[in-house]
């Protein structure tokens, strides 16, 4: 995963959506198969930060076991990250 998104820091596919978008932080929401998991979806949310080109992993969860991504924690996380 990590090799994609040095090429494609907020992804590449249907796979991936943008779910915060600023002038130097982007959240990011992507699926990704886990053969742990009979190859069924894991969820990861991560900031990439522009001007430092780096990323930063907020939450991963089993789409199985919740629904959606805890937004409180992505609010928190983007209060301390202000741009």
């Amino acid at each position: 995963m990590e090799d994609v998104l040095k090429t494609f820091p907020t992804g590449s596919g249907k796979n991936f959506t943008i779910i915060h978008s600023s002038t130097k932080t982007k959240v990011v929401k992507t699926r990704l198969a886990c053969k742990s998991l009979r190859d069924r979806s894991m969820r990861i949310i991560y900031a990439y930060h522009d001007v430092t080109a780096t990323f930063v992993y907020i939450e991963i969860y089993f789409k199985g076991d919740k629904e959606n991504e805890e937004r409180e924690r992505i609010k928190e996380y983007l209060k301390r990250y202000r741009d």
